[in-house]
Protein backbone atom coordinates (compact mmCIF):
# COMPACT_ATOMS: atom_id res chain seq x y z
CA UNK A 1 0.00 0.00 0.00
CA UNK A 2 2.94 2.51 1.13
CA UNK A 3 4.60 1.62 -2.57
CA UNK A 4 1.60 2.01 -4.47
CA UNK A 5 1.05 5.81 -2.38
CA UNK A 6 4.47 6.49 -3.28
CA UNK A 7 4.36 5.66 -6.99
CA UNK A 8 0.84 8.02 -7.27
CA UNK A 9 2.97 10.95 -5.79
CA UNK A 10 6.05 10.25 -8.13
CA UNK A 11 3.95 10.48 -10.93
CA UNK A 12 1.70 13.23 -9.76
CA UNK A 13 4.42 15.35 -9.81
CA UNK A 14 5.75 14.01 -13.22
CA UNK A 15 2.83 15.06 -14.38
CA UNK A 16 2.77 18.36 -13.24
CA UNK A 17 6.37 19.11 -14.48
CA UNK A 18 4.82 17.57 -18.19
CA UNK A 19 2.25 19.95 -17.80
CA UNK A 20 4.05 22.67 -17.18
CA UNK A 21 6.66 22.36 -20.28
CA UNK A 22 3.09 21.80 -22.42
CA UNK A 23 2.43 25.00 -20.99
CA UNK A 24 5.48 27.13 -21.55
CA UNK A 25 5.65 25.72 -24.89
CA UNK A 26 2.29 26.85 -26.00
CA UNK A 27 2.96 29.92 -25.36
CA UNK A 28 6.15 30.01 -27.50
CA UNK A 29 3.77 28.73 -30.27
CA UNK A 30 1.16 31.58 -29.58
CA UNK A 31 4.07 34.30 -29.21
CA UNK A 32 3.29 35.30 -25.91
CA UNK A 33 5.41 36.09 -23.62
CA UNK A 34 5.50 35.01 -19.87
CA UNK A 35 5.83 38.20 -18.14
CA UNK A 36 2.46 39.08 -20.19
CA UNK A 37 -0.82 39.20 -18.08
CA UNK A 38 -3.96 39.25 -19.55
CA UNK A 39 -6.81 41.97 -18.44
CA UNK A 40 -9.13 38.96 -17.13
CA UNK A 41 -5.89 36.94 -15.19
CA UNK A 42 -5.49 40.42 -13.07
CA UNK A 43 -9.11 40.50 -12.22
CA UNK A 44 -9.68 37.11 -11.28
CA UNK A 45 -6.42 37.40 -9.21
CA UNK A 46 -8.08 40.12 -7.50
CA UNK A 47 -11.03 39.25 -6.88
CA UNK A 48 -9.89 35.85 -5.28
CA UNK A 49 -7.98 38.29 -3.06
CA UNK A 50 -11.41 39.60 -1.89
CA UNK A 51 -12.50 36.15 -1.45
CA UNK A 52 -9.58 35.16 0.45
CA UNK A 53 -10.20 38.34 3.13
CA UNK A 54 -13.94 37.35 3.38
CA UNK A 55 -12.86 33.67 4.19
CA UNK A 56 -9.87 35.00 6.16
CA UNK A 57 -12.37 36.94 8.34
CA UNK A 58 -14.75 34.62 8.82
CA UNK A 59 -11.92 31.90 10.05
CA UNK A 60 -10.78 34.07 12.82
CA UNK A 61 -14.11 34.87 13.77
CA UNK A 62 -15.08 31.42 14.52
CA UNK A 63 -11.64 30.98 16.56
CA UNK A 64 -12.78 33.79 18.46
CA UNK A 65 -16.13 32.19 18.83
CA UNK A 66 -14.58 28.99 19.03
CA UNK A 67 -11.87 29.23 21.39
CA UNK A 68 -11.58 32.87 22.47
CA UNK A 69 -12.29 31.65 25.90
CA UNK A 70 -9.03 29.93 26.62
CA UNK A 71 -8.13 30.48 29.66
CA UNK A 72 -10.07 28.55 33.35
CA UNK A 73 -11.45 31.60 35.55
CA UNK A 74 -9.47 33.52 37.35
CA UNK A 75 -8.90 32.54 41.00
CA UNK A 76 -7.40 36.22 42.22
CA UNK A 77 -8.46 39.58 42.86
CA UNK A 78 -5.55 40.98 40.80
CA UNK A 79 -6.30 38.04 38.30
CA UNK A 80 -9.61 39.81 37.31
CA UNK A 81 -7.86 42.93 36.73
CA UNK A 82 -5.35 40.82 34.34
CA UNK A 83 -7.89 39.23 32.37
CA UNK A 84 -9.37 42.84 31.99
CA UNK A 85 -5.90 43.88 30.69
CA UNK A 86 -5.21 41.32 28.70
CA UNK A 87 -8.62 41.40 27.07
CA UNK A 88 -8.00 45.41 26.18
CA UNK A 89 -4.96 44.53 24.55
CA UNK A 90 -6.39 41.12 21.99
CA UNK A 91 -9.56 44.26 21.31
CA UNK A 92 -6.67 46.72 20.05
CA UNK A 93 -4.87 44.20 18.73
CA UNK A 94 -8.19 42.47 17.02
CA UNK A 95 -8.67 46.46 15.69
CA UNK A 96 -5.38 46.73 14.21
CA UNK A 97 -5.66 43.60 12.33
CA UNK A 98 -8.93 43.63 10.83
CA UNK A 99 -7.95 47.15 9.77
CA UNK A 100 -4.59 46.48 8.04
CA UNK A 101 -5.50 43.68 6.45
CA UNK A 102 -8.80 45.17 5.31
CA UNK A 103 -6.52 47.81 3.44
CA UNK A 104 -4.20 45.45 2.35
CA UNK A 105 -6.64 42.91 0.72
CA UNK A 106 -8.93 45.70 -0.29
CA UNK A 107 -5.96 48.23 -2.07
CA UNK A 108 -4.34 44.89 -3.46
CA UNK A 109 -8.33 44.31 -5.80
CA UNK A 110 -8.70 48.38 -6.19
CA UNK A 111 -5.54 49.20 -7.81
CA UNK A 112 -5.15 46.02 -10.07
CA UNK A 113 -2.93 46.44 -12.83
CA UNK A 114 -4.69 48.34 -15.54
CA UNK A 115 -2.73 49.33 -18.74
CA UNK A 116 -4.37 52.09 -19.59
CA UNK A 117 -4.06 53.43 -16.03
CA UNK A 118 -0.26 55.34 -14.38
CA UNK A 119 -0.02 55.04 -11.44
CA UNK A 120 0.73 58.68 -8.84
CA UNK A 121 3.92 59.12 -7.32
CA UNK A 122 4.98 61.19 -4.21
CA UNK A 123 7.75 60.79 -1.83
CA UNK A 124 6.36 62.62 0.93
CA UNK A 125 3.37 63.70 2.81
CA UNK A 126 3.23 65.20 6.71
CA UNK A 127 -0.54 63.92 7.12
CA UNK A 128 0.33 60.25 6.28
CA UNK A 129 3.28 60.40 8.44
CA UNK A 130 1.77 62.07 11.49
CA UNK A 131 -1.26 59.27 11.44
CA UNK A 132 1.14 56.29 11.49
CA UNK A 133 3.33 57.89 13.91
CA UNK A 134 0.73 59.64 16.44
CA UNK A 135 -1.74 57.48 17.01
CA UNK A 136 -0.14 54.19 17.49
CA UNK A 137 2.36 56.13 20.25
CA UNK A 138 -0.52 57.34 21.82
CA UNK A 139 -2.37 53.58 21.49
CA UNK A 140 1.20 52.18 22.96
CA UNK A 141 1.51 55.22 25.70
CA UNK A 142 -2.17 53.69 26.85
CA UNK A 143 -1.14 50.21 27.19
CA UNK A 144 1.82 51.03 28.81
CA UNK A 145 0.28 52.56 31.28
CA UNK A 146 -2.15 50.11 31.58
CA UNK A 147 0.18 47.81 31.97
CA UNK A 148 2.19 49.49 34.55
CA UNK A 149 -0.84 50.29 36.86
CA UNK A 150 -1.90 46.84 36.80
CA UNK A 151 0.94 45.63 37.46
CA UNK A 152 1.81 48.09 40.61
CA UNK A 153 -1.53 46.66 42.42
CA UNK A 154 0.42 43.05 42.46
CA UNK A 155 3.89 44.76 43.55
CA UNK A 156 2.94 47.45 46.37
CA UNK A 157 2.97 47.01 49.69
CA UNK A 158 0.89 43.82 51.09
CA UNK A 159 -1.35 44.91 53.99
CA UNK A 160 -0.44 44.56 57.42
CA UNK A 161 -2.67 41.62 58.27
CA UNK A 162 -1.10 39.65 54.80
CA UNK A 163 0.19 35.93 55.04
CA UNK A 164 3.89 36.38 54.54
CA UNK A 165 4.59 33.41 52.32
CA UNK A 166 8.55 32.55 50.60
CA UNK A 167 9.11 30.41 47.80
CA UNK A 168 12.13 29.20 47.65
CA UNK A 169 13.09 27.39 44.34
CA UNK A 170 16.24 25.40 43.18
CA UNK A 171 16.84 22.72 40.68
CA UNK A 172 14.11 21.10 40.21
CA UNK A 173 12.08 21.85 43.07
CA UNK A 174 9.61 24.58 45.63
CA UNK A 175 9.75 24.50 49.02
CA UNK A 176 7.31 27.17 50.71
CA UNK A 177 8.39 28.64 54.48
CA UNK A 178 5.73 30.15 56.74
CA UNK A 179 6.79 33.08 58.84
CA UNK A 180 5.38 31.11 62.19
CA UNK A 181 4.41 32.85 64.97
CA UNK A 182 6.74 35.83 65.49
CA UNK A 183 5.48 37.35 62.11
CA UNK A 184 9.18 37.20 60.57
CA UNK A 185 11.30 35.00 58.37
CA UNK A 186 14.61 33.49 59.82
CA UNK A 187 17.58 35.00 58.35
CA UNK A 188 19.38 32.50 56.14
CA UNK A 189 22.80 32.27 54.03
CA UNK A 190 23.56 29.50 51.67
CA UNK A 191 26.80 28.79 53.89
CA UNK A 192 24.33 26.62 56.08
CA UNK A 193 22.29 24.89 53.24
CA UNK A 194 22.04 21.29 54.23
CA UNK A 195 19.86 18.49 53.92
CA UNK A 196 18.12 18.93 57.07
CA UNK A 197 18.20 22.77 56.30
CA UNK A 198 17.69 23.22 52.63
CA UNK A 199 17.19 27.04 52.69
CA UNK A 200 19.71 27.81 54.78
CA UNK A 201 17.98 28.96 58.16
CA UNK A 202 20.29 30.50 60.66
CA UNK A 203 20.22 29.76 64.19
CA UNK A 204 22.61 29.41 66.74
CA UNK A 205 22.21 25.75 66.37
CA UNK A 206 22.57 25.18 62.82
CA UNK A 207 25.78 27.38 63.11
CA UNK A 208 27.34 25.35 65.85
CA UNK A 209 26.23 22.29 63.94
CA UNK A 210 27.89 23.82 60.53
CA UNK A 211 31.12 24.50 62.39
CA UNK A 212 31.42 21.24 63.87
CA UNK A 213 30.59 19.56 59.84
CA UNK A 214 33.17 21.79 58.61
CA UNK A 215 35.56 20.80 61.21
CA UNK A 216 34.79 17.15 60.53
CA UNK A 217 35.54 17.68 56.90
CA UNK A 218 38.86 19.65 57.52
CA UNK A 219 40.16 16.52 60.08
CA UNK A 220 40.01 14.27 57.47
CA UNK A 221 41.82 16.46 54.69
CA UNK A 222 44.35 17.27 57.31
CA UNK A 223 44.51 13.73 58.60
CA UNK A 224 44.74 11.92 55.28
CA UNK A 225 47.51 14.64 54.30
CA UNK A 226 49.55 13.73 56.92
CA UNK A 227 49.84 10.19 56.49
CA UNK A 228 50.57 10.25 52.89
CA UNK A 229 53.46 8.75 52.41
CA UNK A 230 55.14 10.96 49.95
CA UNK A 231 55.07 14.21 52.11
CA UNK A 232 55.77 12.13 55.31
CA UNK A 233 59.54 10.73 53.51
CA UNK A 234 59.72 14.69 51.91
CA UNK A 235 59.57 15.89 55.64
CA UNK A 236 62.01 13.23 57.17
CA UNK A 237 64.43 13.97 54.26
CA UNK A 238 64.47 17.70 54.67
CA UNK A 239 64.67 17.15 58.80
CA UNK A 240 67.72 15.06 58.56
CA UNK A 241 69.14 16.84 56.28
CA UNK A 242 68.65 20.32 58.52
CA UNK A 243 70.32 18.03 61.65
CA UNK A 244 73.14 17.91 59.29
CA UNK A 245 73.72 20.59 57.97
CA UNK A 246 73.64 22.15 61.05
CA UNK A 247 76.29 19.30 62.74
CA UNK A 248 78.85 20.00 59.91
CA UNK A 249 78.33 24.06 59.60
CA UNK A 250 78.38 25.15 63.33
CA UNK A 251 79.36 22.10 65.17
CA UNK A 252 76.20 22.25 67.48
CA UNK A 253 75.88 25.80 68.26
CA UNK A 254 74.70 27.43 65.26
CA UNK A 255 73.61 31.26 65.83
CA UNK A 256 71.59 30.76 62.67
CA UNK A 257 69.87 28.11 64.12
CA UNK A 258 66.28 29.93 63.50
CA UNK A 259 66.28 28.98 60.09
CA UNK A 260 66.30 25.62 60.34
CA UNK A 261 63.72 26.18 62.23
CA UNK A 262 61.64 28.04 60.24
CA UNK A 263 62.70 25.27 57.38
CA UNK A 264 61.20 22.59 59.87
CA UNK A 265 58.14 24.64 60.52
CA UNK A 266 57.09 25.54 56.95
CA UNK A 267 57.27 21.64 56.46
CA UNK A 268 56.05 20.41 59.74
CA UNK A 269 52.52 22.24 58.01
CA UNK A 270 52.28 19.23 55.93
CA UNK A 271 52.83 16.69 58.71
CA UNK A 272 49.84 18.43 60.60
CA UNK A 273 52.37 19.20 63.84
CA UNK A 274 52.98 22.56 65.18
CA UNK A 275 56.57 21.98 66.49
CA UNK A 276 56.92 26.38 66.41
CA UNK A 277 54.67 25.98 69.53
CA UNK A 278 56.82 23.43 71.21
CA UNK A 279 59.70 25.25 70.59
CA UNK A 280 58.70 28.52 71.77
CA UNK A 281 57.12 27.05 74.67
CA UNK A 282 60.43 25.21 75.60
CA UNK A 283 62.11 28.86 75.21
CA UNK A 284 60.13 30.36 77.36
CA UNK A 285 60.35 27.80 80.22
CA UNK A 286 64.60 28.44 80.30
CA UNK A 287 64.10 31.57 81.80
CA UNK A 288 67.37 32.42 79.79
CA UNK A 289 68.64 33.05 75.85
CA UNK A 290 70.82 30.65 75.36
CA UNK A 291 71.83 29.58 71.78
CA UNK A 292 73.31 26.35 72.65
CA UNK A 293 70.21 25.60 74.53
CA UNK A 294 67.64 26.43 71.90
CA UNK A 295 70.03 24.75 69.00
CA UNK A 296 69.56 21.38 71.37
CA UNK A 297 65.77 21.98 71.55
CA UNK A 298 64.92 22.22 68.25
CA UNK A 299 67.20 19.09 67.72
CA UNK A 300 65.04 16.89 70.02
CA UNK A 301 62.19 18.16 68.48
CA UNK A 302 63.09 17.47 64.80
CA UNK A 303 64.42 13.89 66.49
CA UNK A 304 61.39 12.96 67.98
CA UNK A 305 59.40 14.25 64.88
CA UNK A 306 61.70 11.87 62.97
CA UNK A 307 61.10 8.91 65.26
CA UNK A 308 56.99 9.51 64.46
CA UNK A 309 57.58 9.79 60.49
CA UNK A 310 59.81 6.15 60.74
CA UNK A 311 56.72 4.64 63.39
CA UNK A 312 54.26 5.85 61.11
CA UNK A 313 56.28 4.40 58.04
CA UNK A 314 57.40 0.98 59.65
CA UNK A 315 54.05 0.32 61.80
CA UNK A 316 51.05 1.87 60.98
CA UNK A 317 51.61 0.91 57.03
CA UNK A 318 47.37 0.45 56.98
CA UNK A 319 47.12 4.60 57.74
CA UNK A 320 49.60 5.71 54.75
CA UNK A 321 48.12 7.09 51.76
CA UNK A 322 49.79 7.24 48.36
CA UNK A 323 48.20 10.20 46.62
CA UNK A 324 49.50 11.83 43.23
CA UNK A 325 50.53 15.31 42.86
CA UNK A 326 47.09 16.17 41.52
CA UNK A 327 45.34 14.26 44.29
CA UNK A 328 47.34 16.06 46.85
CA UNK A 329 46.48 19.45 45.36
CA UNK A 330 43.40 18.44 44.81
CA UNK A 331 43.02 17.74 48.61
CA UNK A 332 45.02 21.14 49.67
CA UNK A 333 42.63 23.16 47.42
CA UNK A 334 39.48 21.68 49.27
CA UNK A 335 41.18 22.27 52.66
CA UNK A 336 41.36 26.31 51.94
CA UNK A 337 37.84 26.09 50.59
CA UNK A 338 36.82 24.55 53.83
CA UNK A 339 38.33 27.27 55.46
CA UNK A 340 36.39 30.09 53.80
CA UNK A 341 33.33 28.45 54.13
CA UNK A 342 34.11 28.29 58.11
CA UNK A 343 35.21 31.90 57.85
CA UNK A 344 32.16 33.06 55.83
CA UNK A 345 29.85 31.58 59.07
CA UNK A 346 31.72 32.96 61.48
CA UNK A 347 31.41 36.15 59.78
CA UNK A 348 28.15 36.10 59.83
CA UNK A 349 26.18 38.77 61.60
CA UNK A 350 22.43 38.80 63.43
CA UNK A 351 19.95 41.94 63.33
CA UNK A 352 16.94 42.61 65.41
CA UNK A 353 13.75 43.42 63.22
CA UNK A 354 11.35 46.07 65.13
CA UNK A 355 9.54 44.15 67.70
CA UNK A 356 13.29 43.38 69.18
CA UNK A 357 13.33 39.94 67.96
CA UNK A 358 16.98 39.17 66.66
CA UNK A 359 17.44 37.53 63.19
CA UNK A 360 19.21 34.82 64.46
CA UNK A 361 15.87 33.51 67.04
CA UNK A 362 13.42 34.78 64.35
CA UNK A 363 13.93 31.48 62.06
CA UNK A 364 12.98 28.87 65.21
CA UNK A 365 9.41 28.79 64.75
CA UNK A 366 9.48 29.08 60.57
CA UNK A 367 7.28 26.32 58.77
CA UNK A 368 8.87 24.58 55.93
CA UNK A 369 6.86 22.50 53.90
CA UNK A 370 7.32 20.94 50.22
CA UNK A 371 4.89 19.07 48.07
CA UNK A 372 1.72 21.50 48.02
CA UNK A 373 1.33 24.63 50.66
CA UNK A 374 -1.67 26.15 51.74
CA UNK A 375 -3.72 29.45 51.51
CA UNK A 376 -7.13 30.70 52.65
CA UNK A 377 -9.35 31.98 50.89
CA UNK A 378 -9.74 36.08 50.61
CA UNK A 379 -6.75 36.49 52.55
CA UNK A 380 -4.20 38.44 51.33
CA UNK A 381 -0.96 36.57 50.46
CA UNK A 382 2.36 38.26 49.97
CA UNK A 383 5.20 36.05 48.44
CA UNK A 384 8.78 36.44 48.28
CA UNK A 385 10.85 34.69 46.13
CA UNK A 386 14.48 33.04 46.20
CA UNK A 387 16.50 30.87 44.31
CA UNK A 388 19.32 28.83 45.25
CA UNK A 389 20.83 28.08 41.68
CA UNK A 390 19.76 29.71 38.26
CA UNK A 391 16.59 31.99 37.77
CA UNK A 392 13.30 30.34 38.01
CA UNK A 393 9.72 32.11 36.85
CA UNK A 394 7.67 31.33 39.72
CA UNK A 395 4.04 30.92 37.30
CA UNK A 396 0.72 30.73 38.87
CA UNK A 397 -1.70 30.83 36.01
CA UNK A 398 -4.97 30.45 37.92
CA UNK A 399 -4.34 33.30 39.76
CA UNK A 400 -2.31 35.25 36.51
CA UNK A 401 0.92 36.01 38.97
CA UNK A 402 4.07 35.09 38.03
CA UNK A 403 7.43 36.44 38.98
CA UNK A 404 10.84 35.37 38.55
CA UNK A 405 12.58 34.17 41.05
CA UNK A 406 16.94 35.39 40.64
CA UNK A 407 19.49 33.66 43.08
CA UNK A 408 20.97 36.91 45.28
CA UNK A 409 17.84 39.01 44.56
CA UNK A 410 14.68 38.31 46.75
CA UNK A 411 11.26 38.96 44.35
CA UNK A 412 7.80 39.63 45.55
CA UNK A 413 4.04 40.56 44.88
CA UNK A 414 1.10 40.31 46.37
CA UNK A 415 -2.47 38.28 45.30
CA UNK A 416 -5.64 37.50 47.13
CA UNK A 417 -6.95 34.24 46.15
CA UNK A 418 -10.92 34.08 45.80
CA UNK A 419 -11.90 30.48 44.78
CA UNK A 420 -11.20 27.61 46.69
CA UNK A 421 -10.12 24.49 45.21
CA UNK A 422 -12.83 22.49 45.27
CA UNK A 423 -14.73 25.41 44.13
CA UNK A 424 -13.03 25.39 41.27
CA UNK A 425 -13.29 22.19 41.00
CA UNK A 426 -16.85 22.16 40.87
CA UNK A 427 -16.68 25.14 37.84
CA UNK A 428 -14.37 22.50 35.65
CA UNK A 429 -15.93 19.49 36.46
CA UNK A 430 -12.67 17.91 37.40
CA UNK A 431 -12.41 16.69 40.55
CA UNK A 432 -8.82 15.79 40.42
CA UNK A 433 -8.05 19.52 39.72
CA UNK A 434 -5.41 20.91 41.81
CA UNK A 435 -3.90 24.74 41.60
CA UNK A 436 -0.64 24.08 40.63
CA UNK A 437 3.14 26.38 40.92
CA UNK A 438 5.30 25.94 38.14
CA UNK A 439 8.60 27.29 36.44
CA UNK A 440 7.83 29.38 33.60
CA UNK A 441 11.56 29.74 32.67
CA UNK A 442 13.89 27.04 31.60
CA UNK A 443 15.79 26.10 33.67
CA UNK A 444 17.43 22.69 33.09
CA UNK A 445 16.91 18.84 32.16
CA UNK A 446 14.15 18.65 34.41
CA UNK A 447 12.05 21.92 34.13
CA UNK A 448 8.96 20.21 32.88
CA UNK A 449 8.87 17.86 36.00
CA UNK A 450 9.62 21.38 38.58
CA UNK A 451 5.81 22.60 39.87
CA UNK A 452 4.15 22.33 43.47
CA UNK A 453 0.22 22.26 44.03
CA UNK A 454 -1.77 24.96 45.37
CA UNK A 455 -4.34 24.09 48.34
CA UNK A 456 -7.10 27.28 48.51
CA UNK A 457 -9.30 26.33 51.29
CA UNK A 458 -11.48 28.16 54.22
CA UNK A 459 -9.76 29.94 56.85
CA UNK A 460 -10.62 27.37 59.34
CA UNK A 461 -9.29 24.46 57.19
CA UNK A 462 -6.21 26.51 56.63
CA UNK A 463 -5.73 27.65 60.18
CA UNK A 464 -6.07 23.51 60.83
CA UNK A 465 -3.68 22.65 58.72
CA UNK A 466 -0.94 25.19 59.41
CA UNK A 467 -1.23 24.01 63.26
CA UNK A 468 0.03 20.71 61.85
CA UNK A 469 2.79 21.94 60.43
CA UNK A 470 6.14 21.40 62.35
CA UNK A 471 8.47 24.28 63.05
CA UNK A 472 12.06 24.53 62.13
CA UNK A 473 13.59 24.24 65.10
CA UNK A 474 11.26 23.56 68.82
CA UNK A 475 12.72 23.87 71.67
CA UNK A 476 12.43 20.43 73.91
CA UNK A 477 11.69 22.42 77.06
CA UNK A 478 9.21 24.66 75.86
CA UNK A 479 7.94 23.18 72.19
CA UNK A 480 4.85 25.18 72.17
CA UNK A 481 6.26 28.85 72.24
CA UNK A 482 9.36 28.35 70.37
CA UNK A 483 9.05 32.57 69.75
CA UNK A 484 9.60 32.72 73.40
CA UNK A 485 13.18 31.33 73.90
CA UNK A 486 15.72 33.85 75.33
CA UNK A 487 17.86 35.53 72.90
CA UNK A 488 21.59 33.99 72.05
CA UNK A 489 23.62 36.71 71.06
CA UNK A 490 26.26 36.45 73.75
CA UNK A 491 26.38 32.97 73.31
CA UNK A 492 27.11 33.27 69.67
CA UNK A 493 29.47 36.58 69.97
CA UNK A 494 31.59 34.29 72.43
CA UNK A 495 31.47 31.47 69.88
CA UNK A 496 31.80 33.76 66.79
CA UNK A 497 34.99 35.41 68.73
CA UNK A 498 36.48 31.80 70.14
CA UNK A 499 36.40 30.76 66.34
CA UNK A 500 38.13 33.83 64.61
CA UNK A 501 40.67 33.25 67.84
CA UNK A 502 41.25 29.61 66.91
CA UNK A 503 41.66 30.62 63.06
CA UNK A 504 44.07 33.20 63.49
Amino acid sequence: MQLLILLVVIVGIVAVGQLAKVYELSSRISGKREEDISHADTRLNANLFLVFLVVFFASVAYLYWAYGDYAPPAASVHGDAVDTLMSFNIWIITAVFVLVNALLFGFAWKYAYDKDRKATFFAHDNRLELIWTVIPSIVLAVLIIYGLRTWDLMTEDASADAIRIEVYSKQFDWTARYVGNDGEFGQSNYNLITPLNPLGIITPEGVEDAMAEIEKQMGKVESDLSFEKGLLEAERAQLVASLVADDHGHGGHDHGEHSSHGDAEAHDDHGGHDHAEDHGDHGDASGHDDHGSHNGGWKAIAENRIAEIDDILEHQTDRLLILTDAQIEAKEDKLKRLKRHRQRIVELESFTFDNGLGSFEAGRDDQVVKGEFHLPVGQEVEFVFRSRDVIHSAFMPHFRAQMNSVPGVPTRFKMTPTITTDSMQTILDDPDFNYVLLCNKVCGAAHFNMKMDIIVESQEDYEAWLEQQDVFLVDEDNPSTPESQPEPTADVESEVGAEIAMIH
